[in-house]
């Protein structure tokens, strides 16, 4: 049996370990020997310390990952593949424009502790890397669409990695649950994925023979895919990509780069086996706390957050606004998956973005924070410990791990 060392950064409570575990077999088995989880600006690390009651303390660092790589870089092991969910906040469409700042913002820096990992372990850098965060990944920032994925890309191809991603929709290859994110795989020169990709058709690769298309399959068609040039010297690509400050990104929801350069284009999921939906990770009504039912008494306020609305809306400054929003369906499709899972979905208070659900005997109430675990495919209770708002907090920033585990089965069919 082969024994893929891992170590895990931005662990949050384990979702990537808890995939890669799952699709260890008789031939490869995914060992976890370090993992880093540090939340700045808070005084109980309560994600550190799920992961240590559920994992243990060895080989765990609760500690800025940016202090470790500069001090204390001797504590990270030897390791095969590196993984982790980098912070996003600064991508993420829950920001506004100007307060989405990228790879510049105090959360998308991290990038570059990834980065100096990689760098500093000289020869013995990982052979594969595994990444995930949101899709605004792709279009940051605003005034330079795209430039920070490129120069994370001209970072990684300096480093002699080939790099594969996909935008996935979890929801579309069959999980319980509409989270889209993008997903980034590279592998070094020296293995034998590296040389197969360079010995393959790129488009080839890209839509039918690469990692993330033998994981999750796509409709082939004739259209060629997008070839863009760019440079190794990230301080240029930083400074001269989408100078000319184009509305939309040059980067489509799969793409692939080999040297110097990328081949992207936009694909659809190809998918018709069994699909999770959200009455299938309900638990029992009657094993369903009092708590989560809604009050009667604030039905209409829920129905005015989950609605459509055109209102005039005024700002501290006194400036007036129309404000428009969608409908949304209310309760909850119980035939469908979920959507997505946000950080605000504890608490009892009426919102927009909070799932309800119609039970059997007429009632409507919110998810349990173990259902919120199964649309993100955890074991059961793996939150519990802290309140209730926190577990659905700390859903709300995790990953399906199904996705996670596809992939690990992908990664060692080529192994």
């Amino acid at each position: 049996m082969k024994i893929i060392k891992v170590v895990e950064l931005f662990a949050g409570v384990g979702g990537f370990r808890i995939g890669l575990e799952q699709a260890s077999n008789k031939k490869i088995k995914y060992e976890t020997v370090w993992n880093s989880q540090w939340e700045p600006g808070v005084k109980t690390q309560h994600a550190s310390e799920i992961y240590k009651k559920r994992f243990g303390c060895e080989g765990h660092s609760c500690e800025d990952i940016r202090k470790v790589v500069d001090d204390n870089f001797h504590e990270i092991p030897e390791h095969n593949l590196l993984v982790g969910g980098f912070p996003c906040q600064d991508y993420s469409v829950a920001r506004t424009a100007n307060q989405a700042n990228g790879l510049a913002g105090k959360k998308g820096v991290l990038w570059w502790s990834i980065f100096d990992i990689l760098k500093k372990s000289g020869k013995k850098a990982p052979e594969y890397l595994l990444l995930e965060n949101v899709d605004r990944l792709l279009k940051s920032p605003t005034k330079q669409r795209g430039r920070d994925f490129a120069v994370m890309l001209s970072s990684l191809t300096s480093l002699n990695y080939v790099v594969e991603w996909r935008v996935i929709n979890a929801a579309e290859y069959g999980f319980p649950q509409r989270r889209r994110r993008i997903f980034i795989f590279a592998y070094k020169n020296g293995t034998k994925l590296y040389e197969e990709a360079k010995n393959v058709k790129p488009e080839e690769w890209l839509l039918q023979k690469g990692v993330m298309a033998k994981g999750f399959p796509v409709y082939d068609d004739i259209k060629s895919a997008d070839k863009i040039f760019i440079d190794k010297d990230t301080v240029k690509v930083s400074k001269y990509f989408s100078e000319n400050t184009p509305k939309i990104s040059p980067f489509y929801n799969a793409g692939l780069i080999i040297g110097n350069t990328i081949y992207t284009k936009k694909v659809s999921p190809k998918y018709t086996g069994k699909k999770i939906v959200l009455k299938d990770i309900l638990i029992d009504d009657k094993d369903v706390p009092e708590e989560f039912y809604i009050d009667e008494n604030t039905i209409e306020r829920w129905k005015y957050f989950k609605n459509g609305k055109t209102e005039k809306r005024v700002t501290k400054e006194g400036f007036e606004y129309n404000y428009s929003e969608g409908g949304m369906i209310f309760p909850d499709n119980l035939e469908n998956a979920s959507r997505t899972i946000v950080t605000g979905e504890g608490g009892s208070s009426p919102s927009r973005f909070k799932h309800v659900i119609k039970t059997k005997i007429g009632r409507l109430r919110r998810l349990t924070p173990v259902e919120l675990e199964r649309l993100n495919m955890f074991p059961d209770n793996h939150t519990e410990g802290v309140s209730n708002t926190k577990r659905a907090f700390i859903m709300g920033n995790a990953l399906v791990t199904g996705v996670i585990k596809r992939l690990g089965e992908t990664l060692s069919d080529f192994i």
